[in-house]
């Protein structure tokens, strides 16, 4: 992966929708994500997309089905919540993502691979999410 790119996950707010919304951001200790994980039951978490395979800008409609793909799988084996990836400076578009409570992280990164993905967030409550490359 090149530099920028890697920077870029580095510095992107991993949104998870609510009122207010969650922002995570790597390496930052977020004390309401840790809730959110103890109250999913869980004591890890991660954040993941199936959207733009390999970082690369796909349409909206590809996505979509990506994400459907995504739910599918996911379906009544975590509590999930929907969010997206953004650029707090606007430089990309926003990328639709999901945060699963109380997935392993060996599983996490399979599902981050069997998407395309270059990374994912991974969380352990009461440690700094963490991003994890996958390529």
């Amino acid at each position: 992966m090149n530099p920028e790119l890697l920077q870029a996950y580095e510095r992107a707010d991993y949104v998870v929708y609510g009122a207010p919304d969650l922002v995570i951001r790597i390496g930052e200790p977020n004390p309401d994500l840790d809730d959110l994980i103890e109250a999913g039951g869980g004591e890890s978490a991660a954040f993941i997309t199936a959207a733009n395979p390999f970082g690369e800008s796909q349409d909206e409609w590809e996505n979509k089905l990506a994400m459907i793909a995504l739910a599918q799988v996911l379906d009544g084996k975590y509590p999930c919540y929907s969010g997206e990836g953004r650029d707090p400076k606007g430089g990309w578009n926003p990328e639709p993502s999901v945060l699963v409570i109380g997935i392993a992280r060996a599983d996490a990164e399979d599902l981050g691979r069997r998407y395309d993905q270059n990374a994912i967030v991974f969380i352990e409550k009461g440690r700094p999410p963490e991003l994890v490359v996958l390529a």
